[in-house]
């Protein structure tokens, strides 16, 4: 039995998502949302924090490259998820908020994690105003300035290399949810930094090399199976694909395809650490069947 699994077994842990698209000011709003439902522990670009502390993990943040940021946000390496499981073994919590641009995204690093699925997922335009959203993103842009929800002296302690300022904010719970009473909550401080990557700059992948990936699992999966198109479509929570294909006839339309899509974003998301939001795939013609006697 893994670390999680026996953890898990022994006490029912509540999830709960923030979800919305990088830069919007997911972080920067997460300590209310979790004050609001009285949850005292955040999952945050491959951080555990509880009370205002860095209990594991390490920060995406901290990563020299945007596609490691993204690896390590995602939690893909064993070890990073082992550190995760025994702190999450030593202290007790029954709610947990996870941070993440996408439904996709969060119930990823939940199935990781090995924690229950998210019950609840908040968007961050639920709690937000657009003028509040575009600055956020206005900041991270142009000025390439990130928030990690934990007091400054707990990123200068961890990461003193990535630190650039601390703020504190004062909500009131209309402001954030629209309803309910206007008394201020607590004052909270937010460290703000800015990593390695965003310093450097973005690195991203043209449609051209994504779809010599995608064309490249095709064939390795099944060299029987030919591409006809290939269509690609992004925005900020991921990549879809729509393939065209011709398939051997005798393949088993229903399981492989369908170990066809999931093999396709298995290794481009493990070898890139984008996110495959969706893989569709048309079946044009299914070949060989011009020998069947009738």
């Amino acid at each position: 039995m893994s670390i999680f699994s026996k953890l898990f077994s022994q006490k029912t842990v509540q999830v709960y998502a923030l979800v919305g698209e990088s830069g919007t000011g997911k972080s920067f709003k997460s300590k209310i949302v979790a004050q609001k439902f009285g949850i005292s522990t955040i999952i945050d670009d491959g951080l555990l924090i509880q009370d205002d502390k860095i209990l594991a993990g390490h920060s995406a943040k901290r990563e020299k490259t945007y596609m490691g940021a993204v690896r390590v946000a995602l939690f893909d390496n064993k070890e990073h998820r082992d550190d995760i499981a025994k702190a999450l073994n030593k202290i007790h919590t029954n709610k947990i908020l996870l941070l993440g641009t996408s439904d996709k995204m969060v119930i990823k690093i939940a199935t990781r994690l090995q924690l229950p699925p998210p019950s609840k997922i908040i968007k961050i335009e639920d709690i937000s105003s657009r003028e509040d959203i575009e600055k956020a993103i206005r900041s991270r842009q142009i000025e390439g300035k990130h928030v990690i929800p934990v007091p400054a002296i707990e990123v200068k302690r961890n990461y003193p290399q990535i630190f650039y300022d601390s703020i504190k904010v004062l909500f009131r719970q209309k402001n954030i949810f629209g309803k309910g009473k206007t008394d201020a909550s607590q004052p909270f401080e937010k460290s703000i930094v800015r990593p390695e990557f965003s310093k450097k700059g973005r690195i991203s992948i043209s449609e051209a090399a994504l779809t010599q990936m995608a064309m490249h699992c095709v064939s390795e999966f099944d060299p029987g199976v030919r591409v006809k198109k290939l269509t690609i479509k992004t925005d900020s929570r991921g990549y879809r694909l729509i393939i065209t294909i011709d398939v051997p006839f005798g393949t088993q339309l229903t399981g492989e395809i369908h170990k066809l899509q999931q093999y396709i974003i298995d290794n481009i998301e493990r070898f890139t650490g984008i996110l495959i939001e969706e893989v569709s795939i048309i079946i044009d013609k299914i070949t060989g069947t011009e020998n069947i006697r009738r």
